[in-house]
Parts: C-alpha cells; structure tokens; sequence
C-alpha cells in the first residue's frame, strides 16, 4: 500500500466510499447510462491505408486541444483511432484534456477503456494518469478520482495538483487540506497551482480556521517566490472572502503586474462588502493603468452606483457599455443596470435597458419585477412575473418569489393573500431563507404575527435579514417590547463548546444588528418612550461607526422626541453630517408635539433655504402635515392658514385630503367649529373626507358642540361603520352636554354591535422594564400601593387648590364615585409609579395612548409642583411638559 493509503489521516483509499455528490456537482452532460450508446468503438481496428503518420495525427490532435477546440479534437482523435493508427502516451493526454473541457463523463470512460486496451493500463505513464485524474474531477465523479489516484506508483507535482483540484471542484475543501498535508509528507514541493487551489479551499473553511491556514498559504508563496499573478489574484480573494479587505486591498497595491482578473476581484469584493465609494475609486485606478473593463468589472461597479444612488456615474458606465456592444448585450450587465436604474428612482429607464437586451436570463427578469416591487408598481410587477413563466417560459427562483411576494400582498384586489404562500410551496421554495423572509413580512402586514414567527422559528438558517424582518413585524403589530426582547435575543452568545478537528470553539457568534436594524426597532422605543433602550441603541452605533447614517440618524431624532427630550433630539440633528426630506420632516414633526410651532416654522424655513441654494432637500406633503400639526398645538391659526394657501404656488404642493384633515383640526381646535364644518363642505369632489370629519368630531368634543358633532359623526358612521371611537367621541359629548339618554343609547348601540372602547393605557420605562397601566387597573403588583398613594395624594393637591373636573367622567353617577374613578386614571397610576420609584428630583416620563384628559392634566401640574417633579406625559396628539405648577402647552391642547 502506498505511503498515501496508510496515513492515518487519508480520507483517499479505495475501500472508502466518496462522498456523495450534491446535485450541483452532477456531470454537466450526463449521458443515459440505462442504454449507452458507444461513441468510440471498442472492437480492434480494420487494417487500413494509413495516409497520416502517427505524429501527424497526434500533433493534429494536440494543436486542437491547445486551441480549445475540444470537439474537433474528439473528432481527430476518433478519425485517427479509425485510419488504424495507435494512441500514444501523448494523444491520451490531449484527448482526455478535451473531454474534461466539454466534460462527456461517459465518453471519457470510453477513452479509458482505450487507455487499458492500447497497453497503458498499467499505469506506465504518469502523464496518462494525471490526466485521467483532471478529466474525472472535472466530469465532477468523485469515485473514479479516487481509484485513478490510490492506483499511480509514481505520484508527482502534477499528480497530487489534479487530485487537491479535484477535491476543490466538488468542494471537499478539508479533504483538500489533509490531501496537501500528505503531498508535502511525500516529500513533494507545491506549485503555484496547489498554493492557488489551497488558497480556495481556505476561503471556504469556517473563518477563524480559514485565516489561520490561508495566512500559512501564504507564508508559503512567499517563501519559495510563487509571486504570480494568478496566486496574487488567488490569495487576495481568499482574504476577501474570510473578511479581510484590507489585507486583499494591500496586496493588490504590493505587487505591480495587476491584470483584469485582479481588479474584477477587488471591486467585486469592495461591492459585496458594501465599501461602495471603495469600488467606484478602485475602478478609476485600474482605469488608469488602462486596464480595460470587462462585462464582470460593470457588473461588480453597477451596484455601487445602485446602493450610493450615484445616476450620472451610472449613466456613464452605462454610456460606456454602450459602446462596446459585446456589453450591452451581456445579460448580467443588463440585470445591473436595471437595478442602478430602479434603486435610483428612474424605473422607465431601468425597462429601456430591459426591453433592449434580447438574451434575457432569469437574473434580469428579477432585476425588473424588484425594480417595480420597490417602487411600489406592484400590478407592472406581477404582470411582467406572469410573462416570464408564460411568454419566456422561466421558472421563478427564491429571487423572484421574495420580491413578488410583498408586490402581491399590497394589491388591492387580491382579497386571499395567503395564495401566494400556496404557490411558493408548490414551487418548492418554502424552506429557502429569502422567500421565508419575505413571507414573515407579508403574515406581520396582515396582523397575522404569530404565523411571522412560527415561520421565523421553523427556519433551519437565519441572517441579519431575518432578524430585522421579524422584529419590524412586532413594531408593525404595536408589540414594540417584544420587539426589544427579540433584538437582545439576537445579540445574545450562545455558550456551546463545539469540537472540530484541532480547534474549539467555545461561542457561537451572534449576529449584529445593522443600521436597518436599528432603524427598525428605534421606533419601538418610541412607541414605549424607553429612553433609556433608546440610548443604549444610540451608543451602540456610535460604537459601531452607524450613527452618522441618515437613516440611523433620522430614527434617533424621532426617538428622543418621542420619548420627551427635544433637546438631545435637536442636538443628533445637529451633528448629522446628511439629512434628507425625512430627517428635516421629523425634526420639524418633533418640535410640533412639543406645542413649540414657531420653532417648526423657523425650521421649515431653513429647510427651503437650504433647498435654495442647489440642495435636494425639498419640502414634501409629509413637511405639511408636520407643518400643519404644528401649528395646531401652538394655536398658529393665521400663520398654518396662510402655509395652506401658498404650499401650491410656491412649493408646488396641491393640497390632499391630509392637509384639509390638519387644516380642520387647527381652526376647530381654535373653537371656530362653524369655519371649520365650512372648510370640510368645501373640500373638492371626490377627495377622501374621512380624516376631515375626524377632525372636526374632535374639535366638537374639546367645544361641546352637539349639533356639529352630530353631522360629523353620522358621516364617519356612514364611512366607517365598525369604527368604536367615533362612537365613543359622540358618546362623550352627550354626557359632557348632560344628554344622559343619547349617550346611553350610543353605548347600548356599541354594545350590540360588539364594539368596545379602547381603553385607556399609560405605560413609564422603569429599570429594563416598561410598565402599563389600564384605568382602573388592579392586576400591577403595586396596584393596591399605587392606588392608597393617589388617594392620599388627592387630599394634598385639595389642598393646593386642586378641584377634581368631575366633567371627565362620562358616567351618570354621584361626584364622589366620579372622584374615585379620576384616581384610577392610567396617567395619574403611571405618575405615582414613577414618583414611588425613582429617586427625588428624577425627571418622570409617561406616554398615552388616548388624549389626556382636563382632570389628569389639571392635576399633574399640581403634582409637579408638590413633588417638585418634571413630568413629561405625551399622549396620542402631543407632549405636555409639567414643572412647578405650569404645563408647556398653556393649557392649549
């Protein structure tokens, strides 16, 4: 047995059984082996005039090998084989190099067979061999690379190269490993070659293994002077792929005979890595090395242009590839473009580029129907799905399927979203990880959020992706603690001790939350006003260089407002190095719940001038509603009016049913309810008056006006029959106005309708926790301490000149049980959580679901007086900031 067979770590032997191959490392034209049908014949040949010499012929056959003619070559060699002329230990090599080009596996056995049969079967010709061992491992039979291998005498350089290229095509990349151990246990010296193959198989081991050896792959190039090209080009793209950019990216600069597979690899591996500026700049050096660029370099760049959103540098690349047609013509580069086009908001030319390339694989039909999906052309999407199956005859991929998905859920007419979840399983593509992402989001839209985790449970993988699609689920669905629950699962280490090989690995790496991430859940703090999660996200990008991205930084701003500190949030604003329409929107937003409109104004007025001066930043509806709003908590009637008339003229906004909606609230809040109604009566035909009526049903429960609140109730009746609050808004002006008997009525209505009223909940951050309050509420561990502190808290604020505003409460019942029921409000429970908690002098933070009623605003600003307390309580319209007896809003809200 051979010095290979008896090492204790070959996995290489004949009595071993290959492993067995995945269906992707199959025989690339298998041939029907039930039937064969023998293309060489096997039978002697007939004595024939020979009018070419064996040289002649082998020379013949060798020259087409060389030329990559490899079916001519066939040709030659069977031509020759019937002119009665013998192969040679030099046509076997060529003949088989050319099987393993078109990778016949069947007629390379053949060829064996005829190996045996002209008398080099005995394994004479090393160079017979090695070459039997390349053609099997390129035909992808695993098996017979064994036998060939277990069975030469003599193994050489080339040899043991064949085998370790073997192992790396049907990548057993650790056998690969133990095979170059043995080869140097042999006492043979690597080539360029196996230190090209070694570098591969590195790339593909677990990372911290993979480093650990590449960087001896290296040590060893450098050490016998294997400084080519191709092993450069190799050793660069093994450190990219293990996570060493900057490794790959020094090398490349060390050594000077840079070709285009050495650009290809690095601008592929900035792109893939997300360094897009790094890309762009690295395709502009090797232009000036004039190198040219190929349909690879474009479709690497492409991307870099798509996600940075940089159109002219696309254009030009585009202009570029339009001069060399061989480019333009090149699928991959077509499905780029697409995508450059459609990530930057020019879709119709993203379909130019699409329309115009005629060899249309399934990755440029994906690139299109995403473009129209992202857009939001969700029936373009569809429709151009249903031609590539029917007209193009394209079967989707997971690609397709996780873009079409949410295109199908939004449409409106299709009532049974859940079909489409049938056609994914009857396509097979349930368990693929993209589709099943997709799938999470469509079940978390629909509300349906307990299907979105079962899913996200069943899966076998899971990456970032999946994480941040199951955690925007439970925001979406209003369950923004699980939300943080599900963000520190993610980030947790798993303690398991796992044993391979020659290595522990004692942890498994948890995945980081990225900026989508954290855009994500920043609005889950909101949501709870959990300032102090909200920071520790805050520190969390700082720390991982995520804070200066305008996405992260738009949330941050909404997040501190949100949660009451408009000062930190003015601050993040401040130091963000780019804002866009959506980060001027919420800080403009911010400033209007906190009743401060003149600030939001001048805000406003910095964001046209900026967009004055040449910047993109241009004022969108959004920035008039947040306008609008603003001006409505300020009581800013004659300065929100007069944005109204001029947003058309000189913004180029028209009005849309939100903004009547915003307008109808700022002049009913003002208590011109008859002007209001008159604004609603003159919206134009056909917009959408249900925000409008809204509106001014409210302005009637803040005025009392009944006869208004009728009209505009019985029209949301009409509109929204199944709606409770409008119900309960009419409810309550009755019994504010003494209408017992209407008011009672309504409730009995509600009742027999099934519709309840949403009750109203505060909730405070507390420690790690976010604790909530119902009215009324007994099931809080502290309920019955909380409710013995309000009561004797209630004689104190009597005291002061506190007078409970017995108004609040809607029931006919005598006034005393009306003050018992204001102390069980949830506002004034979570007040006396945060005072019983917290240290004296801490600032205390509340949100509510529903609007503060007179009573609890009455009385907080008594309690911040008595306990010399901040208070800051926001609740479904805005934030009230109690100190010392007084409220931000002046008692305007």
């Amino acid at each position: 047995m051979s010095t290979y067979t008896q090492h204790p770590l070959t996995l290489i032997s004949l009595p071993f059984s290959p492993p067995s191959l995945p269906s992707h490392q199959q025989p690339a034209n298998p041939i029907h082996r039930q039937s064969p049908q023998l293309l060489i014949s096997t039978s002697p040949p007939k004595p024939i005039s020979i009018s070419h010499s064996q040289a002649s012929w082998v020379e013949s056959l060798r020259s087409k090998t060389r030329s990559n003619q490899f079916r001519e070559a066939i040709s030659t060699y069977i031509e020759m084989i019937g002119s009665g002329v013998s192969p040679d230990n030099f046509a076997f090599p060529a003949v088989l190099k050319a099987v393993a080009g078109i990778r016949e596996l069947y007629l390379g056995k053949q060829i064996h067979a005829h190996v045996f049969k002209f008398g080099y079967g005995s394994f004479s010709s090393v160079t017979v061999d090695n070459t039997l061992v390349n053609m099997y491992g390129k035909c992808g039979d695993l098996g017979d690379v064994y036998k060939v291998f277990d069975r030469i005498t003599d193994r050489d350089q080339v040899s043991w190269n064949s085998m370790i290229s073997a192992l790396c095509r049907c990548e057993e990349w650790e056998v690969a490993m133990k095979a170059f151990r043995l080869m140097l246990i042999e006492g043979l010296e690597p080539s360029s070659f196996t230190l090209v193959s070694m570098a591969l198989a590195c790339s593909n081991l677990r990372k911290r293994e993979g480093l650990w050896l590449g960087k001896q792959i290296h040590g060893c190039c450098f050490r016998m002077g294997h400084w080519k090209t191709f092993s450069n080009n190799a050793l660069m793209a093994m450190y990219a792929k293990l996570g060493r950019l900057d490794d790959a990216k020094s090398l490349l600069l060390l050594f000077e005979d840079r070709d285009l597979v050495t650009w290809n690899s690095m601008i592929s591996s900035f792109s893939q890595n997300e360094r897009f500026m790094e890309a762009l700049m690295f395709l502009r050096l090797m232009v000036l090395e004039r190198v040219k660029p190929d349909g690879v370099t474009l479709a690497s760049v492409l991307p870099a242009c798509s996600h940075l959103e940089l159109l002219r540098t696309g254009k030009e690349i585009h202009a570029y590839a339009l001069r060399t047609d061989d480019l333009i013509e090149n699928s991959f580069v077509g499905s780029a473009l697409v995508d450059m086009y459609c990530n930057c908001g020019q879709v119709e030319s993203g379909r130019q580029v699409f329309d115009g390339v005629l060899d249309r694989k399934i990755g440029l039909w994906n690139a299109m129907i995403t473009g129209y999906a992202q857009s939001e052309q969700d029936e373009k999407a569809l429709k151009l799905f249903i031609e590539m199956e029917a007209v193009a005859v394209l079967y989707p991929n997971a690609t397709t399927m996780s873009s079409v998905v949410p295109a199908y859920v939004r449409c409106e007419g299709i009532s049974r979203k859940e079909g489409i979840h049938g056609y994914v399983i009857k396509r097979g593509l349930e368990t693929d990880r993209y589709v099943q992402n997709a799938l999470m989001d469509m079940y978390s839209r629909m509300g349906k959020i307990e299907i979105s985790k079962g899913i996200f449970d069943s899966m076998e993988v899971r990456d970032t992706v999946s994480w941040n699609t199951i955690i925007t689920g439970y925001v979406i669905c209003g369950r923004s603690n699980d939300a943080l629950l599900l963000l520190h699962e993610m980030q947790r280490i798993e303690d398991k001790c796992k044993h391979d090989g020659d290595y522990n690995y004692e942890k498994q790496v948890p995945f980081k939350p990225n900026s989508i991430t954290l855009m994500t859940v920043l609005p889950g703090c909101a949501s709870l006003a959990a300032l102090a999660k909200g920071k520790e996200i805050h520190a969390y990008a700082i720390r991982n260089l995520l804070a200066s991205e305008v996405t992260v930084g738009s949330a941050l701003v909404d997040m501190y407002a949100k949660c009451g500190c408009l000062n930190l949030s003015r601050r993040v604003f401040d130091q963000m190095p780019i804002r866009n329409v959506i980060t001027w929107n919420v800080i403009i937003m911010a400033y209007g719940m906190h009743g401060k409109g003149k600030e939001a104004l001048e805000l406003f007025e910095d964001m046209v001038a900026e967009g004055a001066k040449g910047g993109e930043v241009k004022p969108t509806e959004v920035t008039f509603v947040a306008l609008f709003a603003a001006c409505s908590h300020s009581g800013m009637v004659d300065e929100g009016l007069s944005l109204f008339h001029k947003m058309k003229n000189e913004h180029g906004i028209e009005p849309a049913p939100d903004h009547y909606a915003c307008i109808v609230d700022l002049v009913g809040r003002a208590g011109k309810v008859e002007e209001a109604y008159g604004l609603v009566n003159t919206m134009p035909s056909g917009f959408d008056k249900l925000g409008a009526w809204s509106s001014l049903l409210g302005a009637c429960r803040i005025h009392q006006n009944v006869e208004i609140g009728e009209i505009a109730a019985e029209n949301l009746f009409q509109l929204q029959p199944d709606v409770a609050s409008h119900y309960v808004l009419l409810s309550n002006i009755y019994s504010s106005a003494g209408i017992w008997d209407k008011a009672m009525n309504l409730r009995r209505k509600m009742k027999a309708m099934g519709l309840k009223k949403e009750p109203g909940c505060s909730w405070i951050e507390y420690g790690d926790e976010v604790h909530k309050f119902l009215a009324g509420d007994l099931s809080h561990p502290q309920s019955e301490k909380l409710h013995d502190f309000l009561q004797t808290l209630s004689e104190r604020l009597k005291r002061e000149g506190y007078v409970p505003d017995t108004s609040c409460v809607l029931h006919d019942i005598d006034e005393e049980e009306k003050e018992t029921l204001l102390c069980g409000h949830s506002e004034k429970l979570a007040i006396a959580f945060g005072i019983l908690n917290t240290p004296p002098g801490t600032t205390i933070r509340v949100a509510k679901n529903l609007r503060v009623c007179n009573d609890c605003h009455t009385a907080s600003k008594f309690i911040s007086k008595i306990e010399d307390r901040e208070i800051t309580l926001r609740d479904a319209r805005r934030f009230h900031h109690f100190k010392d007896g007084t409220c931000s809003c002046g008692d305007y809200w």
